[in-house]
């Protein structure tokens, strides 16, 4: 795991670049978490200018509707780490209807076992909070998987909070805007690829992916081409 750490943080770096690009480097993170403590999904919310979260980033499409739904009843993991500032752990799911009377339920049914969540904080500020869902049970985090995946949360916290943008001057909110604008685009990007080449939407999205990374353009600005030209690029193929 120590070499896996190692390399995300380097790709970490790499990311923050002069042409920082917000919602791929979200999804890098959910994907790399996913992959180091052999999550079945990771998803990412991040605090708009009101404070309300807004899903930004997920590992699947399966847990993008899961935390949607946590956001449409304002219960799960993931707001409870963001109001306390503190890791919500090892939360067994089959007996988690107490604390969370609706999520727990749909997260089972979603194929959930267990659910973790941290908090995206630098020092006493909290901006959003990353979720880990595990699909089988006894799969619990030991101890040294727990700052770890926060040390990663950390990580996004101080990216976003020393983005470019930030540098310039601009406000916190107008940046976490322009991302939920950004993902309304990409959403409609996933959904026109995926309809018009007869493949799942997380497929769609790869391929959207692969091709702003091998072109060197923005996600945000591919997906804004589909989105306008209703097309797309032949590449994508």
């Amino acid at each position: 795991m120590d070499n896996a750490l190692a390399s995300i943080f380097v790709e970490v770096a790499d990311t923050l670049v002069e042409e920082f690009d917000l919602i791929d480097f979200l999804h890098m993170l959910t994907d790399r978490t996913a992959d180091l403590v052999g999550a079945a999904a990771v998803g990412l919310m991040l605090a708009d200018g009101r404070g309300n979260l807004e899903f930004m980033a997920g590992s699947n499409e399966n847990v993008k509707l899961l935390e949607l739904f946590q956001l449409q009843t304002r219960e799960g993991p993931c707001l409870e780490a963001y109001r306390t500032g503190q890791a919500v752990i090892n939360v067994d799911l089959s007996t988690a209807t107490a604390r969370w009377p609706r999520f727990a339920p749909r997260a089972t049914d979603s194929g959930f076992q267990s659910v973790h969540a941290f908090p995206l904080r630098l020092r006493s500020q909290v901006i959003g909070a990353l979720n880990v869902f595990g699909d089988t049970k006894g799969g619990d985090f030991s101890g040294a998987d727990v700052p770890i995946v926060q040390s990663l949360a950390d990580v996004a916290a101080i990216a976003l909070l020393q983005e470019r943008a930030l540098r310039r001057g601009e406000a916190l909110t107008e940046q976490l805007q322009g991302a939920l604008n950004s993902r309304i685009i990409i959403e409609q990007a996933k959904g026109a690829v995926a309809y018009a080449q007869a493949i799942t939407v997380d497929r769609a999205f790869t391929r959207i992916r692969n091709y702003a990374r091998n072109h060197n353009r923005k996600l945000t600005e591919v997906a804004q081409a589909i989105v306008n030209d209703q097309t797309t690029p032949p590449e994508l193929d």
